[in-house]
């Protein structure tokens, strides 16, 4: 908190900061053109084209709306002049729909008809009002300069809103003007006007504005889309730092008020890092959930108790509450570890999304990260430390099965590993079994199996609430017909907990082990025509292509594969374990297919299709038709592995041992987990 010998030197400096709120403060009248009639109220200037009041005083003394020109347009006065504007959000009367807890504040925004009306604009804060010193009100008037009041010689808030006491009455006309705090030169409030019983004067705290949803928007009007709140603020960060740019025309703007007041006061979280933080922030799309802010907000302050949703709704929404009056370093430490945070977890929402948005939004992040890291050179080496590695949400768990050699008896053995996905071929393993020797692939499998139930259910919480993340299994050649979708791992972390299979509930995937970091040209060609093809198609790979079964059988595979056109998918109902099957799928991984379909229980050569076979192959081909692109056949398939498992008492079900192939070469499985040799198990 500043001293009082730091308020009086600022007192000096209070004229600018008083100057620029006076220029935001507005009075809303009668439509332009109407003559006689007084100001309803007042108003601040807060975005480009946007006034904040509040809503009582667009109403009449009976509640009903004033009387309003045609379309509901009225007038809004400020620099000498009256604009035109409308009514766009009332935040007192949230739709009849929302719901009993749905947010109400006497707030009200208002929209100037004009997009090319240039004003000024007021700084909102980002952080709630608790103790109030040397604070103004404001009343805009008709044509005349804008009235500034001392409001307060202390203040504070409770369950009304933000209380002033005032030396002044609150005069008509006051109502819906901002209440500015000088000590940290911002607007904390919209003044209400004053309470009847004990005369204190009331502003509702401008925190309230998170409350603002598309359900408050007015009829007809145009609104901010799905979520104005982050549009609004979005809009008045932007401006003021667009303020600051070199070679801009323009006098002291709000920030220089601001810088002006706080020197001296020894902050290494200056007005000047929360201007550009907010301008960065600005640029990242809105939160998924406000419940991400505020876990990134608990997991800095190191602090478990989590707020109201509705508290902290956008990014900049926790920024104003790492401030917790400590001191200076301990502060900027606070900031730098929330901006870290925030920049990867907006870069791992859209790490592997297509398309320019996505891309665009992996530049802000990168340039967020950017500042982040000039901002954390002067940390202490051990806080550099411990901020680095920021939690990451895995999308998915990699169970890799790595072949070693054969023993005495001709037995293949393997070591194991269980690793964290983040997209983009990032990893981190998280369990292994490395031994000299290894061991059989069925007891490899088993030691996986009694550790993956817990360790499934610990990256379902990482990754957010009512997540639950892919499970993906590289297997060497000869093991390509594991049905992972039939594993049985621990439905939860009790000792003695029941086994569940794992493919109706979560996406299952297999992969090839063979496949890692370097990506072939055909793999990433085959992979990039799959994603732009309108429609999947099932390529069905035939028992006998050839005109025998010795090496023509083997080119026509070959043929039929190399030729195949984008958007083509492989689709065997053999067995994939070894002879014709097996030979099959390594002739498409060889020409670049990165998905493809077969049951792990397939016919072997020494029969021929039956209607088993043509009703899976009918099944495939009706999956792929209304898939709508490749991205989205892992939850398919988890989705048809659901029926077959609820169809089991009925019968069997096509899909019961479905697997599905998917090696996407832009995330690649990681190297090796040892140093030594791969053996090739042929």
């Amino acid at each position: 908190m500043p001293t009082s010998e730091d308020r009086t030197a600022g007192r000096a400096h209070y004229t600018q900061l008083l100057d620029h709120a006076g220029r935001t403060t507005v009075a809303l009248r009668p439509a332009p053109g109407t003559s006689g009639a007084r100001p309803w109220g007042s108003g601040v200037l807060i975005a480009p084209g946007w006034v904040l009041t509040c809503a009582h005083v667009l109403a009449a003394s009976d509640g009903r709306r004033r009387d309003m020109g045609p379309d509901g347009v009225f007038g809004v006065t400020f620099d000498g002049r009256v604009v035109p504007a409308r009514l766009v959000y009332d935040l007192s009367r949230p739709a009849p729909d929302a719901g009993p807890a749905a947010a109400r504040a006497d707030l009200a925004l208002v929209r100037l008809l004009d997009p090319e009306t240039e004003h000024p604009c007021a700084w909102l804060s980002d952080q709630p009002a608790t103790l109030l010193e040397d604070a103004y009100i404001f009343r805009g008037h008709g044509e005349s300069p804008v009235d500034p009041f001392i409001a307060v010689r202390f203040g504070a808030r409770d369950a009304r809103g933000l209380q002033f006491g005032s030396d002044v009455r609150v005069t008509p006309g006051a109502s819906g003007g901002p209440l500015l705090d000088c000590d940290r030169g911002e607007v904390v409030g919209i003044v209400k006007g004053r309470h009847q019983q004990d005369h204190v004067g009331l502003a509702v705290p401008v925190t309230a504005l998170r409350g603002l949803g598309p359900e408050h928007l007015v009829a007809v009007a145009e609104g901010l889309g799905p979520d104005p709140y982050h549009a609004l603020m979005s809009l008045h960060d932007r401006w003021h730092w667009a303020g600051q740019e070199l070679g801009r025309a323009v006098g002291p703007t709000w920030f220089d008020a601001q810088h002006t007041i706080m020197a001296g006061r020894g902050r290494l979280w200056g007005v000047q890092e929360r201007l550009q933080a907010l301008d960065l922030l600005a640029r990242l799309p809105a939160p998924r959930d406000p419940l991400v802010v505020e876990a990134a907000v608990g997991e800095v302050l190191e602090r478990g108790e989590r707020p109201g949703a509705w508290l902290l709704r956008t990014w900049r929404d926790g920024h104003g509450a790492l401030y917790q009056g400590s001191d200076p370093y301990t502060e900027l430490r606070a900031f730098v570890h929330y901006l870290r945070i925030v920049a990867q977890r907006t870069a791992d929402e859209v790490r592997d999304a297509p398309g320019d948005e996505a891309a665009g939004v992996r530049e802000q992040a990168a340039r967020l990260a950017e500042f982040v890291q000039a901002k954390a050179v002067v940390l202490q080496p051990q806080d550099r430390r411990r901020i680095g590695p920021v939690r990451r949400r895995p999308r998915s768990v990699l169970v890799e099965f790595e072949p070693l050699f054969y023993d005495e008896g001709g037995s293949e053995l393997f070591n194991w590993s269980v690793s964290e996905g983040y997209g983009q071929g990032q990893w981190l393993r998280v369990d292994v079994q490395e031994s000299a020797g290894g061991v059989p692939f069925e007891q490899a499998r088993e030691q996986v199996l009694r550790r993956l139930g817990g360790r499934l259910l610990r990256a379902d919480g990482d990754a957010g609430p009512g997540a639950r993340v892919r499970l993906e299994v590289a297997v060497p050649e000869g093991h390509w017909d594991t049905a992972v979708g039939q594993w049985e791992v621990a439905a939860s972390t009790r000792r003695t907990a029941r086994l569940r299979p794992v493919g109706p509930g979560r996406a299952v995937i297999l992969r090839d082990q063979g496949r890692r970091e370097q990506v072939d040209p055909a793999w990433l060609r085959r992979w990039q025509g799959l994603a732009a093809a309108r429609e999947l198609e099932a390529l069905r790979i035939p028992p006998r292509p050839g005109a025998d079964a010795g090496t023509g059988s083997a080119e026509a595979i070959w043929r039929l594969l190399e030729t195949a056109g984008d958007g083509v998918l492989p689709a065997l109902c053999h067995t994939v374990a070894d002879g014709f099957g097996r030979d099959a799928v390594g002739v498409a991984l060889d020409t670049g297919f990165p998905a493809g379909l077969w049951p792990a229980h397939g016919h072997g050569e020494e029969r021929d299709c039956d209607a088993g076979c043509e009703e899976f192959h009918r099944g495939v081909r009706e999956l792929l038709q209304g898939s709508g692109g490749v991205t989205r056949l892992p939850e398919l398939v988890r989705q048809l592995r659901a029926k077959a498992t609820e169809a089991a008492e009925e019968g069997t079900h096509w899909a019961r041992d479905l697997v599905l192939l998917y090696d996407d070469p832009e995330d690649p499985i990681p190297p090796l987990f040892t140093d030594r040799p791969q053996v090739s198990p042929r």
